[in-house]
């Protein structure tokens, strides 16, 4: 039987909505909406896009930032269930996400450890943020341009054969690694993209309905 790994996206996935678009709502400036597009439309990089809406914002905005995210942050219900699950089950759980350090972990703190948590990172020692990529694309990327590259954290980690890759998510970000899944729990936009390209999943709305397709030990 498979042993099964779980990589899992944070944005709009562990939260109810994109805290990079929520931060950006509420503290950048009207510009950062077209920049936003162009990256959804695919004409420009993940990575140049979301280092261009940072820009846009002060660095002495941090604390604010922060603070705001801990207070309106919705976590997606379910999550600390599916969280106790996979520690029961000791199935390891890695967080993969195009977010940035200075608010992935405050959200995440109350529900971890992780066996690894992989994000983007953020520096405020210039008067704009500024966005560092630590998890750069590999070879075997044909994107080029992903800012934290899920894939490519994947095939870094040399996941074992015999093993059963187990991607959530719900973006543009999850796309590449949700090819690599070989079992995919999708909504929102990853959903309708892995229905475009025949990629099989399991439609979810709250981690219940992750656990409930786990614990039944379906395989898609």
């Amino acid at each position: 039987m498979a042993v099964p790994v779980i990589f899992c996206d944070f944005d709009g996935t562990i939260t109810e909505t994109d805290n990079i678009i929520s931060l950006m709502k509420a503290f950048a400036p009207p510009e950062w909406e077209g920049i936003k597009d162009d990256i959804l439309k695919q004409k420009i990089p993940i990575k140049e896009g979301v280092s261009k809406m940072f820009s846009l914002i002060p660095s002495s905005q941090k604390d604010e930032m922060v603070q705001y995210l801990v207070d309106t942050a919705v976590i997606r219900k379910g999550f600390k269930e599916f969280i106790e699950f996979t520690k029961e089950r000791k199935i390891p759980l890695y967080i993969v996400s195009g977010g940035i350090d200075f608010f992935v972990h405050p959200l995440l703190e109350p529900y971890g450890p992780f066996n690894g948590v992989y994000c983007n990172e953020a520096r405020f020692n210039e008067s704009t943020i500024k966005v560092h990529w630590p998890h750069p694309c590999d070879e075997g990327c044909e994107n080029k341009g992903c800012g934290c590259c899920k894939p490519s954290i994947i095939r870094t980690l040399s996941i074992k054969e015999g093993t059963e890759i187990i991607v959530i998510g719900d973006s543009v970000t999850d796309l590449e690694m949700a090819e690599l899944g070989d079992s995919v729990f999708a909504r929102d936009y990853l959903l309708q993209k892995c229905q475009e390209r025949g990629i099989a999943c399991h439609p979810f709305d709250t981690f219940h309905d992750c656990k409930n397709v786990l614990e039944k030990g379906v395989i898609v």
